[in-house]
C-alpha cells in the first residue's frame, strides 16, 4: 500500500494516525506559498483614484474588474459623502437683498451662522475673524456675514455685533451685543461652544471654555439690549398695512422688508423670554 497514494481510505488512515501525513510535493508547496502571497498583498487598484482606476481598467483580469468595481462604487459614495459634508468651508460676505436667498432659505437641513457686523465696531472684527477659523473647521455648516445697514437702515450699534443661527428657515439661536456675543475677550473655542448649543456645529470640546459666569446683571444687561434692539425696530415694524410690501419697512427692496419683519417679531419674542 502507497501510503502518498490519494484515496479515501488513506486519508481516512492518516486522520487517525495509522498512516503518517502525506508528503506534499515541492509543486504543492510553491502554488501554496504563491497563493497565500496573493491574497496577503494589496490590491495595487484600493490605492487608486478614481481617475487612475479607469485609466488601469485594462491591466485587471476579470476577478480583479468586479472587485475593482466594488471599489469604485465605495470611493464614489465616500467621495459623495465628503462633497456633502465639505460644502462651504468659508466665510462668505453677502448684500442685504441676498440674505432671504442664501440664509433663510438655505438648503434643507443646512445650519447658517449670520453675523450683522460694522467694520467699525472692534467686536465685530474679532468675531468675523473667529467666525472665517470655524467656518474652516465645521465646512458642512453655512457661515455668512453681512453689513448689517444693507440689511436693516439705521440698525444701531448697540446691537452689534448680531449672530443669528438658522435651520431651515427657522431662528434657532440669536446673539444680540457685545454681552450677549460673549464679551470683548472672547475667543474662538467660547464662540464654538456657543454656536454649538445653538445646534449650528458639533463641537469636540469636552466642556465650556468660559465658565459659567452668567449672573443676574448679565442677565439683565443682556435683556435690556435685547429690548432696545426691539424697540428700534418697531417704528418700521409697524408701518401701515395699506402701505405697499416693499416700502413697509424704509426700503425698495421686499428681501430687506422680509428680514425686518423677522427680526423685529424675533426680538420681541425673545425680549419676553
Amino acid at each position: 500500500m502507497d501510503p502518498n497514494e490519494d484515496t479515501e481510505w488513506n486519508d481516512i488512515l492518516q486522520d487517525f494516525g495509522i498512516l503518517p501525513p502525506k508528503e506534499v510535493v515541492k509543486d504543492e508547496i510553491e502554488e501554496m506559498v504563491l497563493r497565500l502571497q496573493k491574497e496577503a498583498e494589496v490590491k495595487p487598484y484600493e490605492k487608486m483614484s478614481l481617475e487612475q482606476l479607469k485609466e488601469a481598467e485594462d491591466d485587471f483580469d476579470e476577478e480583479d474588474m468586479k472587485a475593482m468595481e466594488m471599489y469604485r462604487k465605495q470611493r464614489l459614495k465616500e467621495l459623495k459623502s465628503l462633497q456633502k459634508r465639505q460644502r462651504y468651508g468659508e466665510l462668505k460676505e453677502i448684500a442685504g437683498e441676498q440674505y432671504v436667498k442664501e440664509v433663510a432659505n438655505a438648503p434643507k437641513d443646512v445650519w447658517v451662522v449670520i453675523h450683522l457686523y460694522q467694520s467699525r465696531v472692534p467686536m465685530c472684527s474679532l468675531i468675523n475673524r473667529h467666525l472665517s477659523l470655524l467656518a474652516q473647521k465645521f465646512p458642512e455648516t453655512k457661515f455668512v456675514k453681512a453689513v448689517a445697514s444693507s440689511c436693516i437702515e439705521n440698525y444701531h450699534d448697540s446691537c452689534l455685533p448680531t449672530l443669528f443661527v438658522y435651520e431651515n428657515g427657522q431662528i434657532k439661536g440669536k446673539y444680540l451685543g457685545v454681552t450677549e456675543c460673549g464679551g470683548t475677550k472672547l475667543t474662538v473655542e467660547e464662540l464654538e461652544w456657543k454656536l454649538a448649543e445653538a445646534g449650528a456645529l458639533k463641537t469636540d470640546l469636552e466642556e465650556n471654555p468660559k465658565k459659567d459666569l452668567v449672573d443676574m446683571m448679565t442677565s439683565s444687561i443682556r435683556n435690556a439690549s435685547i429690548l432696545q434692539c426691539a424697540l428700534e425696530l418697531m417704528p418700521f415694524y409697524q408701518a401701515p398695512s395699506s402701505t405697499p410690501a416693499s416700502q413697509q419697512f424704509h426700503s425698495t427692496s421686499p428681501d430687506k422688508g422680509i428680514i425686518l419683519q423677522e427680526l423685529s417679531t424675533s426680538f420681541l419674542q425673545h425680549s419676553l423670554e
